[in-house]
């Protein structure tokens, strides 16, 4: 007799598949956010199987700081092309140059929050009903506030207090004119499912995530990869540490841990034993307690 019992992999991923299959049915518009880290990286392979034989019927949206590292961008580029999605990319300089943000000073100056402005305007441009967003319940607790559908009004806010019920796995979609969906097929994923599912399906991911050694400086109590973006300031000291990247953001914001872990194997032993989410070494999360619900209330991913 057969046996029907799923993993707990398989049952993820079918829910996930679920939920862009609810998506590409609701909305008629709908793009994928694709920053060239692992969340999102799963996010499109499994919408390629969900769709398969068809194309994937959502474009690729990254928006581009401008200070990522230079192998995220490649990575990106040659992603998109292997899997023939279309890719759009929503600059962060150009809304800089043209006005719309300010570029913040100082000496713990970021884009991150800049993202937000080049967000909403790239929604308006392509008209996006939905967003398709990797983020995990898992990872900070503003983001274990979310729905899998995440209403966004016209001014592209989220409204933590007013979200619809998710009764059943059904999901309301409705909107008015000028407003948009967030949607987070991951969202019970959690970092370990994240490695186990990419060390399942064989997924080939940025070299940054794999053990390599690099020069680095220690901010803040976090160590920042010495790049164009990151120059040691009087006082540092520039030291030589073998580290990986447990997440992907923009090279002035994204710590690094100390780790040999060079292959999945001895990355999901590593995972299995930390005792800090990935976002700990986020330096953009550090600025308050609730950092990342405020963004988020503004229009961030």
């Amino acid at each position: 007799m057969p046996n029907y019992q799923l993993s707990h992999l398989d049952q993820i991923e079918a829910e996930a598949i679920f939920i862009l299959r609810e998506t590409a049915a609701q909305f008629q518009n709908p793009g994928l956010l694709f920053s060239g880290g692992k969340d999102s990286i799963v996010m499109a392979w499994i919408a390629r199987k969900a769709f398969h034989p068809a194309r994937m019927p959502f474009p690729l949206v990254h928006i581009d700081t401008g200070h990522n590292f230079p192998e995220t961008i490649t990575y990106r580029d040659e992603f998109a092309e292997k899997i023939g999605a279309r890719l759009i990319v929503g600059s962060v300089q150009k809304s800089i140059d043209e006005g719309r943000v300010v570029e913040e000073k100082g000496p713990n100056a970021s884009r991150n929050r800049a993202q937000t402005t080049t967000l909403l305007d790239t929604v308006a441009e392509y008209q996006f009903d939905a967003m398709l967003g990797g983020g995990r319940r898992d990872e900070e607790k503003a983001r274990a506030k979310e729905r899998f559908f995440s209403h966004r009004d016209d001014f592209g806010q989220w409204d933590p207090k007013n979200q619809r019920p998710e009764l059943w796995n059904l999901f309301n979609g409705r909107k008015h004119p000028g407003e948009h969906f967030r949607v987070f097929p991951l969202s019970n994923f959690t970092e370990m499912d994240i490695w186990m599912y990419m060390q399942r399906e064989g997924i080939v991911l940025p070299s940054l995530y794999y053990a390599h050694t690099r020069d680095t400086v220690t901010r803040n109590n976090t160590i920042l990869a010495v790049s164009e973006f990151v120059q040691p300031r009087e006082g540092e000291v520039v030291e030589s540490k073998t580290i990986r990247f447990r997440t992907m953001g923009d090279a002035t914001i994204t710590g690094a841990v100390e780790s040999t872990a060079d292959t999945m194997d001895k990355i999901i032993e590593e995972v299995a034993a930390a005792r800090q989410t990935e976002r700990g070494n986020r330096a953009d999360d550090k600025r308050s307690e609730t950092a990342m619900e405020d963004r988020k209330k503004e229009g961030y991913f």
